[in-house]
């Protein structure tokens, strides 16, 4: 089953993703929080906003907040919390970033250091959480609208979404500055602008692509070699989308040498209780 139950929890019966696919974002939460569903987030509780997380000591938020609005391609924002309040109230009421994702990643000095299914421990009260929107939910977009994604399609594997640091820079901010991350689509040659189009009303979850066709052209190497997932080999009738993608901040972490950032998982999303069709950008 999809989601192994974490050990030790007294509800621990394990959750499938087809029980999850159209429940609630709260009964997600739930379900994460009490270990019964420990994977990765695509296609649950769908129609709602995934995101990604971001926490940073309270010295350095307001450089990460002018940091999201300086780009808001990769980073555009949901909701910040208060000083050591794990709650993001706009976002979602009475949920708890602590424990409600179901993998984290603790970076250090620019260095990844650890990874957690719970940051409890780690939690102090000049803590802030930055949720921002993720691809995830726009993904959905483009299946309801008929667009195949092929790390979607029945039997593919989750990771089967190529992530890269390009050569774009994205525009620093105090202490913060590194590469413009992105995801790969192949989408079929006659959908691309349809595709262009759906995602575009999405900006909550990065909008349109950045670029569309070799990857070269924005700084990747060599696109068979990706820094996070799997590579996927475009078709001869597809055509590869690069999108804005939330793991940037993890890279600008790793460029920039901050103290300190906890970020999620990559595809291990906080599902928050806004509806896409409803989802806007703090601004």
């Amino acid at each position: 089953m999809d989601g192994a139950a974490r050990a030790g929890d007294g509800r621990n019966t394990p959750l499938g993703r087809d029980e999850l696919a159209h429940a609630s974002a709260a009964a997600v939460r739930q379900a994460i929080r009490d270990g019964r569903w420990t994977s990765f987030t695509h296609g649950l509780a769908i129609g709602y906003v995934q995101a990604n997380l971001a926490i940073v000591p309270e010295r350095y938020a307001f450089d990460f907040m002018r940091f999201c609005h300086r780009n808001p391609k990769p980073c555009p924002l949901i909701d910040v919390t208060d000083p050591g309040d794990p709650e993001p109230k706009l976002a979602a009421a009475g949920a708890d970033l602590r424990t409600d994702l179901t993998g984290y990643r603790v970076y250090r000095d620019g260095k990844l250091v650890e990874q957690r299914s719970d940051i409890r421990e780690l939690w102090r009260k000049d803590h802030v959480g930055f949720l921002l929107g993720c691809s995830l939910s726009v993904d959905e977009a483009m299946i309801d609208a008929g667009i195949p994604l092929r790390h979607l399609a029945p039997g593919a594997d989750a990771q089967d979404i190529p992530v890269y640091k390009s050569g774009v820079a994205c525009r620093p901010a105090g202490a913060f500055s590194g590469p413009l991350v992105v995801s790969m689509r192949p989408i079929p040659r006659h959908l691309v602008v349809k595709a262009v189009e759906v995602t575009g009303r999405h900006p909550v979850a990065h909008g349109a692509p950045v670029h569309i066709g070799d990857g070269r052209d924005i700084g990747i190497a060599d696109v068979r070699k990706p820094d996070w997932n799997n590579y996927i080999e475009p078709a001869a009738d597809e055509v590869p989308l690069y999108f804005a993608c939330g793991v940037t901040p993890q890279a600008v972490a790793m460029a920039s040498g901050v103290p300190e950032m906890i970020t999620h998982s990559a595809g291990q999303m906080f599902i928050t209780d806004i509806r896409l069709s409803a989802a806007t950008l703090v601004s």
